[in-house]
């Protein structure tokens, strides 16, 4: 992230901060779309078990229902809606995705039967498509190249907020009225907010702070894969942050469900229990990736490379004991030290990635990424631990502990995500140099 820094430092001489005056509340209404995404992407995962049960599924096709629907979708609907950000109104797009996920979400707590969930699902994965990329995009044009990775990583606390929302607002509300009162709550809000991205946000010329080198040219899906080809450094994080969420966000992902199979908590014990790690440790850890992205050591990118890789290794270690512990105390302390680590990478990758890229191709690239990264760990990793829980209890009769295991097999893909985000540092110096 701090790699945008030293490279990008030539352009921001011709590209005066002034030039963008309301981006401080831009980025600040930009974190809250994001939030708003995370926690109605999110809120599912915590209801994992009052839906299962009501709806009588086994792992596998919960694990489609809460990620597989959503990422079908999202992730093929994703980067043609950003390859349009890179040519039309971001601000616009934005404004319409929200409204639509949001609608999506609330119909969610209408559906009584797996069908029509499952095509509401279909639909939260359309609208969200929609969201990251150009908002990545439209701060990119905000904020200069040397505070991309700090405006990165406040945008990054979306995902705290969006978590804590979907996970303890989410499972007090269906310990209260059921988990389909969840998604009424976290959906209606969403659609004045709407409302407000598109009275509000003004689109900001593109590449306006990148200096007379910036290229004013569009781009083509294909050029964008040429490029990014190119760039060694950009395949690195591509591949990093996407094994990154299949290690983190997916563990996450079945973690409450764990929680309440191995712990025997309440579906809404487990999210007060989650709800505060993610909003007060993901926060913190999210605040600190940007305090030292504002340091002077950041300037080079590839100590910033080298801080990710060594932070998301240190943290592999304690992803794998909380699933291992049978004591709920030594659970739950594990998970504080895991948590924050989820959190750590999103701004930095993000703020790396926009710099190693011309201005024309950032929300493609973005795109290419939630590509990935969402195949990863809404699709993959959820599958992939369903499946295994049900092999674990027919072939082995773990049972309830079935759970455990399959986490367990998932948890080592840490060190796999931290030694390519250490390796992107090898050439991204040069790689940036080239896209400015």
């Amino acid at each position: 992230m701090s790699a945008a820094r030293t490279v990008a430092a030539p352009a921001v001489t011709t590209a005066p901060a002034a030039a963008a005056p309301d981006r401080w509340y831009v980025l600040g209404l930009l974190t809250v779309v994001y939030a708003l995404n995370i926690a109605d992407r999110f809120s599912i995962s915590t209801l994992i078990e009052p839906i299962r049960a009501e709806l009588r599924l086994s792992d596998a096709r919960i694990a489609f229902l809460t990620g597989g629907a959503l990422a079908m979708f999202y992730v093929t609907v994703g980067i043609p809606v950003a390859a349009l950000a890179d040519r039309a109104n971001r601000r616009n797009i934005l404004a319409v995705s929200l409204a639509a996920w949001s609608a999506m979400t609330a119909l969610c707590g209408l559906a009584h039967n797996l069908v029509q969930l499952t095509l509401a699902r279909f639909g939260v994965g359309i609208g969200e498509a929609g969201g990251t990329p150009p908002s990545t995009s439209i701060l990119a044009d905000k904020f200069p190249p040397a505070r991309r990775p700090m405006a990165l990583t406040v945008f990054a606390l979306g995902a705290c907020l969006g978590a804590w929302l979907g996970s303890s607002v989410a499972g007090t509300a269906a310990e209260r009225g059921g988990w389909r009162a969840a998604f009424l709550v976290l959906g209606i809000p969403g659609l004045a907010v709407a409302l407000v991205v598109w009275l509000t946000v003004r689109e900001p010329r593109r590449g306006q702070l990148d200096g007379d080198a910036a290229p004013a040219d569009r781009s083509t899906f294909a050029a964008t894969l040429r490029f990014i080809g190119a760039q060694r450094s950009a395949v690195h994080l591509l591949i990093g942050g996407s094994v990154a969420t299949f290690w983190s966000w997916g563990l996450m992902w079945w973690t409450p469900a764990f929680l309440q199979r191995s712990h025997h908590l309440s579906v809404g014990q487990a999210g007060q229990l989650l709800g505060p790690m993610h909003l007060i440790a993901g926060t913190a850890s999210t605040l600190l990736a940007g305090w030292l992205m504002a340091q002077r050591r950041a300037a080079d990118p590839r100590y910033v490379t080298r801080l990710l890789g060594w932070v998301t290794a240190l943290t592999t270690v304690p992803s794998l004991l909380l699933y291992w512990v049978v004591s709920e105390r030594a659970a739950v302390l594990l998970l504080w030290v895991f948590v924050p680590a989820v959190y750590f990478y999103i701004g930095p990758i993000l703020g790396l990635l926009q710099n190693v890229v011309p201005a024309h191709m950032r929300a493609t690239t973005c795109a290419i990424l939630l590509f990935l990264a969402n195949v990863a760990n809404l699709l993959l990793a959820p599958q992939l631990i369903g499946v295994l829980s049900d092999w674990f209890a027919s072939a082995f009769g773990a049972g309830t502990e079935s759970l455990r295991w399959a986490l367990l097999f998932l948890a080592p893909t840490g060190f796999w995500a931290a030694w390519h985000l250490w390796t992107s540092g090898r050439t991204i110096c040069e790689d940036a140099a080239r896209a400015s």
